[in-house]
């Protein structure tokens, strides 16, 4: 893997995460997606990356990302939302990004498995580096720290 400094992640995150704040404040919280990007950028700093925060309702442009991720060999942070649960798509693309060598790590602001029938299955983890989950926003935090250990 190439040692760029600050080296880039890309913090990725699948459908309705844009309305952070809005959505469901009692499960997701009542910060919004700008201040998600603020604390990412801010943690991703601290840890010597440059973050890149991403957010599409699109499954074909979260797959794209993967694709480019793996090709510039640059770790991911990814919520893949409903995704999570479905995505065989996405969890191929992500696959490769293990592939090229470098961390994918899955986040969820919710534990899923505490909450519907339907989200107690990811099709995303068994292809992800680590998962982290309940955490609220701070769970990226510890996302990030996780990219951070596996590639030093």
């Amino acid at each position: 893997m190439e040692n760029q400094q600050p080296k880039k992640v890309l913090v990725v995150n699948g459908p309705n995460l844009g309305r952070l704040g809005v959505r469901q404040p009692d499960v997701y919280g009542s910060e919004n997606f700008e201040t998600l990007c603020e604390y990412c950028q801010k943690w991703g700093a601290e840890l010597g990356f440059k973050v890149e925060v991403r957010q599409s309702d699109d499954e074909a442009q979260m797959v794209h990302w993967m694709h480019e991720a793996a090709d510039t060999h640059t770790p991911v942070v990814m919520n893949p939302a409903a995704f999570t649960h479905y995505s065989y798509a996405l969890a191929d693309a992500a696959h490769m990004v293990l592939d090229a060598g470098v961390p994918l790590m899955e986040v969820h602001i919710s534990n899923p498995a505490a909450r519907d029938a339907f989200r107690k299955i990811s099709v995303i983890s068994p292809v992800a580096t680590g998962t982290i989950t309940g955490m609220g926003l701070y769970g990226y935090k510890l996302a990030l720290e996780a990219v951070a250990h596996i590639v030093q």
